[in-house]
């Protein structure tokens, strides 16, 4: 068969191809990538929200194989509300803006300060938390006055930060002191560092530098450098539409306490945890705990609980000693009452393995009176209050919150309707009345900071 040939001496086949070719690229270019398609639309066609973020104990990281921290779990309640799965793309914290101006991610959530200089790479979203930098340092070593008796030292930080930003600033207005500065290193390594002493001075925001001094407590958070600064999630410069679901969810994660929920889960009393006390639960880890560690492990296991919990609680109560008793006349490491190890069948209260065989399976009992909670670490919360101050007492409270019109399966919500029980004026109305109700509260939180503690050994060590 004859062949027709344009000019240039194209064979007419290989031109219908090399048409084929380009129309199927044209279409699969804004089929499948979405070209022609915003952010937000793209998200919802291919149903992935895709964070940039970096790894760190309070952004994201794993524990017991499953994704946690404050800033994970705020992006993945914005995937819930969008509808669709939530990616995790970690880059390193150098290379996340130029993730994002690539369109590797869709945001960035990562502690992130408004401040000049991000403002004109990326847009913020309205606030979700304000924040204090601060000097951190050993507590041997003596910490600067003020900004003026920085003269003379050396800070240690990561490239980049708004930390690095207020450093330059300071220099700039004439105080004579040098920064050494760490890429991709996160703060709370640098934190570590100050706590082992292998450098003297570094900078974190004062959320951090108190979580931190949790694992780490011989630090000591200094003064601060500035006044209080925003954090909000960052998006590229032209995505106007993305920056408005963002804001728009924010105003109703703030008008359903998600927001708070989710910062109680992480940093509820931070500030006011004792760092004598800290560094005596980190002595008695090493020196106590494995003692009663196998015992733990086996008892826990029969009931689903973490291990760690469990030790966080024989901690609270007897601080990993037999022999405790309190003026309750409650006794070992578990402080079981006379009634209760009847009731669960032990005989010896001060044997460590019937303590703690008597005390979990009285906490599993509590856990199951709340089996109608739908999150697991609600339930874990209102369980563990109810193993302090008794079920009675919590059934009252809840009914307080209900008449407060807030919402009774949520413990922030408890935790203000708890010490009402001290009240006259609400306790008179109860089943079981008066009660020392901010005893739980503090009970609980002490718990799940020992908790928190035991947790990232594992990401720290």
């Amino acid at each position: 068969m004859k062949k027709f040939y344009f000019k240039h001496f194209i064979p007419i086949n290989l031109v219908v191809l090399l048409f084929l070719f380009l129309f199927w690229s044209v279409l699969l270019h804004h089929t499948e990538f979405g070209s022609d398609l915003t952010s937000v639309e793209r998200i919802k066609k291919t149903g992935v929200l895709r964070l940039i973020t970096n790894n760190s104990i309070n952004t994201y990281y794993y524990y017991n194989g499953k994704p946690s921290g404050f800033e994970y779990d705020l992006a993945k309640t914005f995937a819930d509300y969008l509808n669709v799965d939530l990616d995790i793309v970690t880059p390193g914290w150098n290379n996340m803006f130029s993730y994002l101006k690539l369109g590797k991610g869709d945001l960035i959530a990562s502690g992130l300060a408004i401040t000049r200089e991000r403002l004109e790479k990326v847009n913020f979203s309205i606030p979700y938390m304000t924040i204090r930098q601060h000097i951190v340092h050993h507590e041997l070593v003596f910490g600067p006055k003020n900004i003026e008796d920085l003269t003379f030292r050396t800070l240690h930080i990561r490239r980049g930060t708004s930390y690095h930003s207020r450093l330059v600033e300071i220099k700039n207005s004439g105080v004579e002191f040098n920064y050494i500065l760490h890429d991709n290193v996160p703060t709370e390594e640098l934190i570590r560092m100050v706590h082992s002493r292998e450098i003297k001075f570094t900078v974190a925001d004062n959320n951090i530098a108190y979580l931190n001094q949790r694992y780490y407590p011989d630090i000591r958070i200094g003064i601060p450098l500035q006044e209080k600064e925003s954090l909000a999630w960052a998006v590229n410069k032209n995505d106007s539409e993305m920056l408005e679901q963002i804001n728009k969810f924010f105003l109703y994660a703030n008008e359903k306490g998600i927001l708070k929920q989710i910062s109680d889960k992480y940093y509820a009393s931070i500030e006011d945890s004792d760092p004598f006390d800290l560094k005596k639960f980190h002595q008695r880890i090493e020196s106590r705990l494995p003692r009663y560690k196998d015992i733990i492990l086996k008892e826990s296991k029969k009931y689903g609980f973490d291990w760690r919990l469990v030790a966080a609680i024989v901690y609270q109560e007897s601080h990993f000693n037999p022999n405790a008793r309190s003026f309750t006349n409650v006794r070992g490491l578990m402080q079981v009452t006379t009634a209760t190890a009847e009731e669960m069948g032990i005989q010896n209260r001060l044997k460590p393995s019937q303590s703690i065989k008597a005390g979990l399976k009285y906490l599993d009992k509590m856990v199951k009176k709340f089996d109608y909670l739908e999150d697991d670490h609600e339930k874990v919360q209102f369980a563990l209050a109810s193993y302090n101050i008794g079920y009675g007492h919590v059934t009252d409270a809840i009914r307080i919150t209900k008449d407060l019109g807030l919402d009774e399966t949520k413990w922030q919500n408890l935790k203000t309707a708890l010490p009402l029980l001290s009240k006259s004026k609400y306790y008179k109305k109860t089943k079981y009345g008066y009660a020392r109700g901010w005893e739980p509260v503090q009970y609980v939180e002490r718990i799940l900071t020992y908790f928190d503690i035991l947790k990232q050994k594992e990401f720290f060590y």
